[in-house]
């Protein structure tokens, strides 16, 4: 293989201005954070606290190998919304007993754990991670139910919730719930559809329809416990297949279900069972990003501080140079990479990916895409050139490979260049996303821009004066509403990835997903669309 070089001088004006800039926005990450590690705030925790329950961190801790890592999904979803960040459930993959699981917990001290329109969609990407990579899951259950004033968002499509389970079950996939309070009505069905089901005594209430409404509905007077108690799903309905003493016994009794389900992976393991470490300092990542996303970086920088041994064996090196391609290994597990180099993507660039990409899955190796990009190239020659076919090219190329994709947004994601690097639409498994990155349809300016023109040609069509100061003042305008909404937060809040991370914890991040993704095969396309040549 062949080590990569360094350029970065970490004293030099640009590295330092651009290692500011982005400490500014790890500012604001971990600002979120908070308030999405905060729960419902001091008095609701207080008020948890005091009735003897434990936090959803607190409860994953305990449910996760001492020491193992978790990585946390979705952390910021809501930001930006009219509901709490985090959107009361918190979601991640950890270690259980060896066996790596997606974890999903209640957060019940944010309105109970009310099911909103961004924890249903959280949860439902959390089911969709466990599929596609082959996890079990591991629920741990305390929610008031549907938050009642956004039903109409949620009812309908949350039952895709339940559906996932069973399918995770037929597929093989062991799902298992810890009760630690309120499972009601729908939420009922989630221990209802899981393969093994732990009820806490005393604790757990689980049924279709509380007292009041049995007794509104039936005219039966009864209460919890005989309605829906541990004891009684235990002993009665046989709902509960264990009965857990306290939080912390149920919590042992998941810890022991994972343990028995005799889990094997059925991807390879690493390739190299002791991987080098990166030879350059990952810290040096927070002035490599360009600040001023109109400037473009080497991504070779980037690769040399999250491969092993800043190892990279280059893929036509000399042909499509605005595209990076080429091989390497990630904590041990080879990879395929695909990063851009100077942000525009022309007709040899998506031709070299299309090609690296049938390679990629000939030899079933994962693939890494690094995006920093404005787009495909536009304009009469470039068109003229086939631009659109050989962006359609690349697209095929990326919609029909089945080795797994992981992105990263390392600064632009704009317009189709969003799609050949496998964007969210393209179900990368995972993506992730610097806290510097945009992405919309095209740079603030250049929407502004596009719409300008668009008003004047209807204003001289009609034979109308232009009026400049409303030009001025809706370019403004638009320019801020795109600034705002192509943020990596705000995307991130709409759970457009899976999550901003620090630069720094990109290789951590890489590695513990390519673990996760060798629980299941890993395998290469049989075919493709039709290349339109």
């Amino acid at each position: 293989m062949t080590t990569l070089d360094t350029t970065v001088d970490p004293s030099a004006p640009g590295f330092v201005a651009n290692r500011a800039a982005l400490l500014e926005r790890l500012d604001e990450l971990d600002a979120a954070l908070d308030q999405a590690r905060a729960g419902g705030g001091e008095k609701y925790v207080a008020r948890h606290h005091k009735r003897g329950k434990l936090l959803a961190r607190e409860r994953i801790e305990l449910l996760v190998d001492a020491d193992s890592p978790f990585l946390e999904l979705s952390p910021v979803a809501a930001y930006g919304t009219d509901f709490p960040v985090g959107a009361s459930v918190v979601t991640g993959i950890g270690v259980v007993e060896g066996v790596e699981c997606l974890i999903v917990a209640n957060d019940p001290t944010v309105r109970g754990g009310a099911v909103n329109p961004w924890s249903l969609a959280k949860t439902r990407r959390a089911g969709e991670i466990a599929l596609a990579n082959r996890l079990p899951m591991v629920n741990l259950v305390e929610s008031a139910g549907a938050d009642l004033p956004t039903q109409a968002e949620i009812f309908i499509p949350g039952g895709r919730v339940f559906r996932d389970l069973t399918r995770l079950s037929a597929a093989g996939i062991p799902t298992v719930s810890v009760v630690f309070g309120n499972a009601t009505a729908g939420g009922a069905y989630v221990p209802g559809m899981s393969d093994h089901v732990i009820m806490i005594r005393d604790r757990s209430q689980v049924y279709l329809a509380g007292p009041p409404l049995v007794k509104m509905a039936t005219g039966e007077v009864t209460d919890d416990e005989s309605l829906g108690g541990a004891a009684m799903h235990a002993g009665t309905s046989g709902l509960a297949d264990h009965l857990a003493e306290d939080e912390r016994d149920g919590i042992r009794l998941a810890r022991q279900c994972v343990r028995r389900l005799n889990w094997r992976k059925h991807g390879p393991s690493p390739r190299t069972a002791v991987p080098q470490p990166p030879k350059y300092d990952p810290e040096e990542l927070l002035g490599i990003a360009s600040a001023d996303l109109k400037v473009p970086f080497d991504p070779r920088e980037v690769l040399a501080r999250i491969l092993d041994g800043s190892d990279f064996d280059e893929f036509k090196p000399a042909y499509g140079g605005a595209l990076v391609t080429g091989w390497g290994e990630l904590h041990g597990y080879p990879v395929g990479v695909l990063a851009n180099a100077r942000g525009v993507l022309f007709s040899e660039e998506a031709q070299k990916a299309a090609q690296f990409i049938q390679l990629a899955n000939a030899s079933n190796t994962p693939l890494i895409f690094l995006q920093n990009t404005t787009g495909y190239m536009v304009g009469t020659e470039y068109e003229q050139r086939g631009i659109i076919k050989h962006g359609a090219l690349m697209i095929n190329a990326v919609s029909n490979s089945t080795v797994p994709h992981l992105t990263v947004n390392l600064g632009a994601s704009y317009g189709a260049g969003n799609y050949g690097m496998c964007g969210r639409a393209y179900d990368p498994r995972f993506l992730f996303t610097w806290p510097n990155a945009k992405s919309a349809v095209m740079g603030p300016a250049q929407l502004a821009g596009v719409l300008s023109i668009v008003a004047r040609q209807a204003a001289a069509a009609r034979g109308r004066d232009y009026d400049e100061d409303s030009d001025a003042a809706m370019r403004m305008m638009v320019e801020q509403q795109i600034e705002s909404q192509s943020g990596a937060l705000f995307l991130s809040g709409r759970l457009y990835d899976d999550g901003v991370i620090d630069p720094r914890d990109t290789r951590t991040v890489l590695g513990l997903c390519l673990s996760a993704i060798h629980n299941g095969p890993v395998k290469g396309a049989d075919g493709y669309g039709i290349f339109r040549m």
